[in-house]
């Protein structure tokens, strides 16, 4: 484990950026770099919101820190660990053991129910799921207030519950880094906020730090923290005074 895990907090850093970046057609005539030598660090309990305009480098950054691609230059560090360097099968039980993943559209296999999709990523690690695997999984549909529901079918739940479904199944595997793309972009106003509002507490509850790529200004006022990323570069990365309180933001 990296000796700079950890804060004058006492919390455990989760996430750290040295210099990262992300270029494509490396070595040739096309070389194009997407991303500019990023620097960020993320703790435990942290809530922070990713903005920018479209084409800036969110998506391709967001696929970097959840380990499904591999930057061009500098490190990022998950927990402690380098993983520029990483061979596929390092990298592949890294990314499942510590990190959880909420994207807009649900990806929810209607064919199993809802309890089964929020045991799957459960299921697919070591099989058959123990019993205290399915406690926990009920314990999360509780959580997200759909304990009820968990022997229903996805397509029996509106957008908003799928949407929770999909939060307690990327909770499952008690991730220390939850990545959400745009998790409200397809969901009315109304159920947007109360999705939100289940992200900010089981932030306190949960203690895994939160990033949440998001174009809607309104929603990232509610993180404690909003990270700006224009044309591949950070050119921001302040504290929401008047976010509700989650554990402590600790900046950069």
């Amino acid at each position: 484990m990296d000796e700079s895990v950890g804060s004058m907090a006492g919390r455990r850093e989760v996430l750290r950026l040295e210099g990262l970046r992300k270029s494509y057609n490396p070595g040739t005539s096309l070389e194009t770099e997407v991303l500019h030598g990023l620097d960020l660090r993320l703790q435990e309990g942290d809530l922070a919101a990713l903005i920018g305009p479209s084409g800036s480098g969110k998506s391709t950054l967001l696929n970097l820190i959840g380990l499904l691609d591999t930057p061009s230059g500098g490190e990022l560090y998950l927990l402690g660990q380098a993983t520029r360097a990483m061979d596929d099968d390092n990298r592949t039980r890294l990314r499942n053991e510590s990190i959880g993943f909420v994207f807009q559209f649900h990806h929810l296999v209607n064919a199993f129910s809802v309890l089964d999709n929020v045991l799957m990523p459960l299921m697919i690690r070591r099989g058959k799921p123990e019993p205290a695997d399915v406690e926990l999984a009920l314990g999360l549909l509780r959580e997200v207030g759909l304990e009820a529901f968990a022997a229903k079918k996805p397509s029996q739940l509106s957008g908003g519950q799928q949407q929770r479904v999909a939060i307690a199944r990327a909770l499952v595997t008690r991730p220390a880094l939850l990545l959400a793309d745009e998790p409200t972009g397809n969901l009315d106003t109304k159920t947007a906020e109360s999705v939100f509002e289940l992200f900010g507490r089981l932030n306190r509850d949960f203690g895994c730090a939160v990033l949440v790529v998001t174009h809607d200004p309104r929603l990232a006022a509610r993180c404690a923290r909003t990270i700006t990323l224009v044309d591949g570069s950070i050119v921001s990365d302040a504290g929401n005074p008047d976010a509700p309180a989650s554990l402590s933001p600790s900046g950069t």
